[in-house]
Order: structure tokens, then C-alpha cells, then sequence
């Protein structure tokens, strides 16, 4: 099957680069809602029959337009969201959001005993998101998966066979960027293309954002460019 894991529209949240995890999270900007809407004409082409959102608020109002367009319901997922912060929640200083960043690459990386400052463990987090990525395959050609930065990046990191630990930290996955999958939880996943920029391109990007979930990761000992 096709998995298309497609990043939240932009959030106040964003525009800060202030970690922003818990529930029910934000809604979207201004620039958030350009996005989502944009959404329909861009996977056009895709013959998408079920569609997952996480439990926070901006997954379901970024897929909302594509759920209107193809009389699809929104398929609430318990495992899909963000990485909790834990004891960086709403910081935005540049050792706490390289904290967080430098965690959720040791769990892409294979490390996954480090724990998130406060919160859980990398085991913690592939056991939720594989059980709903493993639901959105079961009976499903083509799944649209709303969910996260850090997460969709990290569990890309990990499950895709085809590319280094590395290569979802080294690239940009801006707001409504997406990544596209193929395989199955007993097989395995292949990275067939990772679209970083948001799906309108350019016109909806926000380059004054300090949004460091969509930059980037840093290797540990890294810099961020958070501010």
C-alpha cells in the first residue's frame, strides 16, 4: 500500500519555534488554513481512500478539506501525535528545543532507551505510532496520515528501508510537507519521495517562522538554528 504522512498545517506554535505538544494543541494560523485548503488540488492526482488524523487539533483541521472534497471521514488515531515535550513543553530557547531535537534523533538513530526530559522513551513512542500506522494500512490502498514534525520525521528515520537514519533530519519538512511511503507493517517501507515545502510550494511557505520542527535536525552536539 501507499502511506502519504503529511505534516499539520502551521500553528501560532510554529511561528514562535516553541515546543507545542500537548492536547488538544492549537488550531492553524491564518497561513495554516491557505495551506490545508491548497491540499485537495495538490493530491489530486492520488486515489486516497481513507484518511487518519492524530488527536490534535490542527491534524484534523488540516485535513478537513481534504476529507470534505472526497466524502471521506476523519479517522481519529490515538497514536499519532507529536512527541511529547514533557518538562520542555512551551519552551522555545535553543538548549531546550536542541534537547528535544537531539532525543528524537537518538530514537530515529536506534537509541531508543533515552528518554524525553519528563516523558517517555523511544519505545514508548514507535509502540503508538506503528499500532496506527499498522490500523491505516490494514484495508486501505492509499492512506493519507495527518500527523507531526518531529514524529514523522523520526519514525521515517527509522521504518524506511531505503534511506540512512539520517536523511529525515537532514531535510526540510515544512507545514503540509509530505512524505510518501510504500510496504507494510510485515514487510516493511520503502521512502518513495519526501516533499518538504508545503503542498502550494513557495506562496505558502513562511521563511520569518522560527518553526525549528520543520528545519533540519541537528546531529548530537549539533547547533539549531531555533530562535
Amino acid at each position: 500500500m501507499r502511506l502519504l504522512l503529511i505534516r499539520h498545517g502551521q500553528t501560532p506554535g510554529n511561528v514562535l519555534g516553541r515546543l507545542d505538544t500537548e492536547h488538544p494543541g492549537p488550531g492553524l494560523t491564518n497561513l495554516g488554513l491557505r495551506q490545508a485548503a491548497a491540499i485537495p488540488d495538490a493530491l489530486r492526482s492520488d486515489p486516497i481512500d481513507a484518511i487518519f488524523v492524530s488527536t490534535l487539533l490542527r491534524t484534523r483541521l488540516t485535513a478537513h478539506p481534504l476529507a470534505a472534497h472526497r466524502g471521506l471521514e476523519l479517522q481519529v488515531a490515538t497514536g499519532l501525535h507529536e512527541i511529547e515535550a514533557g518538562a520542555l513543553e512551551g519552551l522555545r530557547d535553543r538548549v531546550s528545543v536542541r534537547t528535544y531535537l537531539e532525543t528524537a534523533v537518538a530514537w530515529g538513530s536506534g537509541d531508543l532507551d533515552k528518554r524525553m526530559p519528563g516523558a517517555h522513551d523511544g519505545h514508548h513512542f514507535f509502540r503508538r505510532f506503528d499500532a496506527d500506522i499498522a490500523v491505516a494500512a490494514d484495508g486501505s490502498d492509499v492512506a493519507a496520515v495527518f500527523s507531526h514534525g518531529a514524529a514523522i520525521r523520526v519514525w521515517t528515520a527509522a521504518r524506511a528501508q531505503n534511506v540512512p537514519a539520517t536523511f529525515a533530519g537532514e531535510n526540510e519538512l515544512d507545514n503540509t510537507g509530505v512524505v510518501e511511503l510504500t510496504g507494510s507493517p510485515e514487510e516493511g517501507w520503502t521512502l518513495l519521495s519526501w516533499a518538504g515545502l508545503p503542498v502550494g510550494g513557495m506562496a505558502l511557505a513562511d521563511r520569518s517562522a522560527a518553526d525549528p520542527l520543520g528545519e533540519p535536525i541537528p546531529e548530537a552536539g549539533g547547533t539549531t538554528s531555533a530562535r
